[in-house]
């Protein structure tokens, strides 16, 4: 990329991670889901197992159970054998996940009460002196540890009086902890009996998915503890809850206010977020942590079952609609839940969503997205977008990683998200920038080479060194004979057209055979092979454009004369001359710094200039030097004379191509014999012999030298008055350019 193109990808990236920062700060339900979303993930790859031996029970009022005693609300009296039962088999603590807020109509002065005044009159001292069954129920509660439930409600209410004590560490949580106006309660003989009451209120999330269960409320002033909270403290024989909240000892907080970060229930300290709450990692749901009401009455479970144990009482039945959903279950009972939170906390387990967690992830974001900026800069966009999608995937796989096996939430959804985004954007913009790239070499380069070899440069710019540099090339020049006699009779219109009719199926013949054309000269081209990249063969490359240009003139010939011939106008052949040669040159960008052309010089050049204009003085469509004949055996070539061309001392053979001469092998072969003889005797003064050898060459019938033979007739007369240098070696000077 150039600078001012890496430039704005680095304030392209730069952009897209404050982007993703300030949506992240923002926290919209979108961002929240994907949290959530990764959070439950986890939960499903890797849920808790149940263990058996955590003193953890369920006592269901299951559908067994409702057909044995009855519908719901059952008789105190069920009630207080249910508890009895629990508190003579040793529980610990027996939690009621259901409430008792009305007088039991089942209980004998509530039926007194309903029947007309004189039966009620005759049964009055049936009923005065007996105890209730709230009264009962009562009595129960308060020989067992019992805890009794509360609900909690946003509308004012009954205020709520906790049984346990509230101890504060650092700061005031109540900021951070939800409040309720007040609460919906148990008769208050059951509540006064009762060792403990806790809140079943549950706050779940957006998507109603319950991830989080809280350890305490409040109601205005009043802490309020949930009712596994509450469990916990009875079944220890606790008092108080110490809230251990930011600038605690031994809480971190430098100065600033964050609420709670640690409950503590008895021997129990509990981590939690700012807000009281834990997060639960939950197991699916199972039958062994049920026991059956039904068995508990009828006597059935084995002491030791219960002994010890957090009894729960609640239903599972569908018909008391107390389902909740979690990340693992669309509907579980809420007793269930209070039941997994009390294993959470009592087996030592810990998930939680540390304080630094949201700075984590943001600077994951900024580390990463300049890890996937090095690479793009670094590695062509595939190379840099596999390693970008390792990268993203690592990044989740860390996140289930510190799940697993820390115990902490992170989120890895949006980072990876957001670095994919990034990621996608960033690998378009250097797609772009290479295509763009792609687009100005192909514009640059289509015109003076084949596609073949663009494509060759896009695919791999390396091939390219641009800058002067010196390699061996194959040089052609080809210009059109008396082109200022043709011009002189043509308009400025129909010079043009004849121009681009002319040099349009010469270039294309250059470009086809990979060949890279330097510039146009008016009627002239200039063209070289194996720069800007490597062409093995060349020099055969050139000879074969060369031997094809001269058919497409033969071709465009034909054609004008038909023109010329439907317009009644007189026509004459147009002739080309080629000059080639085969040697090292400097190529590359050559020029000023305000402007540039990718072109070769060097001598070699001077001399391919040279052999083109020595075609046309020895009658020559094509001259080709002695390194390019060298390079290629496969050409059949005639040698025509040792030249010693302008501006150099050293003299060099030329030759044509015997093709342009004749398609017969019989006569090529005869020509290539004779001639030699000819060439012998010119080099050796012997001017009968050449002349007699020239002589047995026209016999052949070959006008296509007739106009070079006539040059050397003219030079044999010549030297037959004015005999040549004895060291002359049959060297011929070249005067013109």
């Amino acid at each position: 990329m150039t600078v001012r193109a890496r430039l704005w990808f680095l304030l392209l990236v730069g952009g897209m991670v404050i982007a993703a920062a300030v949506v992240r700060l923002a926290d919209p339900f979108g961002v929240q889901a994907l949290r959530l979303i990764a959070f439950d993930t986890y939960q499903r790859i890797s849920p808790q197992r149940y263990n058996p031996e955590l003193p953890v029970r369920v006592v269901d009022i299951d559908e067994v159970s409702l057909a044995r005693f009855g519908q719901w609300p059952w008789p105190r009296t069920v009630m207080r054998d249910l508890l009895d039962k629990l508190g003579a088999a040793g529980a610990a603590v027996v939690a009621f996940d259901v409430q008792f807020a009305e007088a039991d109509r089942t209980s004998l002065e509530q039926l007194v009460r309903k029947l007309p005044p004189e039966e009620a009159g005759r049964l009055a001292d049936v009923v005065v002196g007996r105890p209730t069954n709230d009264e009962e129920f009562a009595a129960a509660l308060k020989r067992t540890p019992s805890v009794l439930a509360t609900a909690l409600s946003s509308t004012s209410g009954v205020t709520f009086e906790p049984k346990a004590g509230f101890a504060i560490a650092g700061d005031d949580p109540r900021p951070f902890i939800p409040n309720f106006a007040g609460s919906a309660g148990n008769l208050p003989i059951l509540e006064r009996a009762a060792a403990g009451i806790g809140s079943i209120n549950w706050i779940p999330d957006r998507d109603q998915v319950l991830r989080r269960v809280a350890l305490v409320y409040r109601s205005g002033d009043v802490f309020v503890p949930t009712l596994f909270a509450e469990a916990l403290r009875v079944a220890q024989g606790a008092s108080t809850f110490v809230l251990k909240a930011s600038n605690a000892s031994g809480e971190t907080a430098f100065g600033r206010q964050s609420g709670l970060n640690h409950v503590r229930i008895g021997d129990v300290e509990v981590p939690t977020d700012a807000d009281g709450a834990i997060w639960l990692k939950f197991r699916q749901s199972e039958p062994a942590s049920f026991i059956s009401a039904a068995d508990v009455l009828a006597g059935k479970v084995p002491a030791s079952e219960i002994e010890g144990r957090i009894i729960l009482i609640g239903s599972s039945a569908p018909g008391l609609l107390d389902l909740r959903a979690t990340p693992l279950d669309a509907a579980l009972p809420g007793v269930e839940i209070i039941a997994q939170a009390i294993e959470h906390v009592v087996s030592g387990h810990t998930l939680t969503r540390p304080d630094y967690a949201l700075a984590f992830e943001q600077f994951t974001i900024v580390a990463v997205a300049a890890f996937i900026a090095l690479l793009l800069a670094k590695f062509s966009a595939p190379v840099a977008g596999l390693l970008g999608m390792l990268t993203i995937g690592s990044l989740l796989l860390a996140g289930w990683a510190a799940f697993e096996y820390l115990g902490l939430l992170f989120d890895p959804l949006y980072p990876a998200l957001s670095l994919l985004i990034l990621l996608a954007v960033a690998t378009f913009y250097v797609y772009r920038q290479v295509e763009m790239q792609r687009t100005e070499v192909r514009r640059a380069f289509s015109r003076y080479v084949s596609p073949d070899v663009v494509s060759d440069i896009i695919a791999d710019p390396n091939k390219l060194n641009l800058g002067g540099e010196v390699r061996e090339l194959t040089l052609l020049f080809c210009d059109v004979r008396n082109f200022t006699s043709i011009s002189e009779k043509l308009t400025a219109q129909e010079l043009t057209r004849f121009i681009n009719e002319l040099l349009t199926p010469l270039s294309d013949t250059i470009l086809r055979n990979r060949g890279t054309i330097d510039k146009y000269m008016g009627d002239a081209i200039m063209a070289f092979w194996n720069a800007p990249l490597s062409v093995p063969n060349h020099a055969a490359e050139a000879c074969r454009s060369a031997l094809e240009m001269a058919g497409r003139m033969r071709e465009l010939n034909e054609r004008w004369r038909a023109e010329a011939t439907a317009n009644g106008r007189p026509f004459k052949d147009v002739r080309i001359g080629i000059g080639l040669n085969t040697g090292n040159c400097c190529v590359g960008n050559l020029g000023s710094v305000q402007r540039f052309d990718y072109s070769a010089i060097g001598d070699e050049v001077n001399i391919a200039s040279r052999f083109e204009g020595l075609a046309k003085v020895y009658g020559m469509t094509v001259i080709v030097g002695e390194g390019t004949v060298r390079s290629v055996p496969e050409f059949a070539a005639l040698e025509l004379d040792l030249v010693r061309v302008s501006g150099r001392e050293k003299p060099t053979a030329i030759f044509t191509f015997c093709s342009l001469l004749t398609d017969d092998e019989a006569k090529t072969m005869q020509l290539q014999r004779d001639h030699a003889e000819f060439l012998r005797a010119y080099r050796a003064n012997r001017w009968d012999e050449a002349e007699a050898a020239i002589t047995r060459c026209q016999a052949l019938g070959l006008t296509g030298l007739d106009a070079y033979y006539a040059v050397f007739r003219s030079r044999i007369a010549a030297y037959h008055v004015t005999p040549p240098p004895a060291d002359w070696g049959g060297v011929f000077t070249a005067t013109e350019k």
